[in-house]
């Protein structure tokens, strides 16, 4: 997914809780299914830091010399300042953009 697309805000923001019930009729179940998809976005956003991260790593285990790699501090400034994962799965939500589904609705039940 290409974070730097999402047009979300970056702070928190007073938001309607009626809009929150449309999908599910649940506010309890929306955030559920809002916290999974953070958590989701949060574990590719930190694979994809690591990842180039680990491009400009150095191999020395010296404990003694510290280096200061300019481009390491350069990429996790600019993951800082990406929203954050919560905001993401907020906007994706508002925007009908995440699929889920509750498999205990679509069961019938045994009797």
């Amino acid at each position: 997914m290409d974070y730097k697309k999402i047009k979300t805000d970056v702070h928190a923001v007073t938001r309607n809780i009626e809009d929150f019930t449309i999908g599910t009729n649940n506010i309890y179940e929306t955030v559920a299914v809002l916290s999974k998809r953070a958590n989701q976005v949060a574990l590719e956003m930190k694979e994809e830091l690591n990842q180039k991260i680990s491009e400009f790593a150095t191999s020395s285990d010296n404990l003694e010399e510290v280096f200061e790699n300019r481009e390491q501090i350069e990429i996790a400034k600019y993951y800082e300042h990406l929203p954050k994962p919560t905001l993401i799965s907020i906007q994706e939500y508002l925007n009908n953009d995440v699929y889920f589904r509750n498999p205990h609705k679509e069961r019938p039940e045994d009797f």
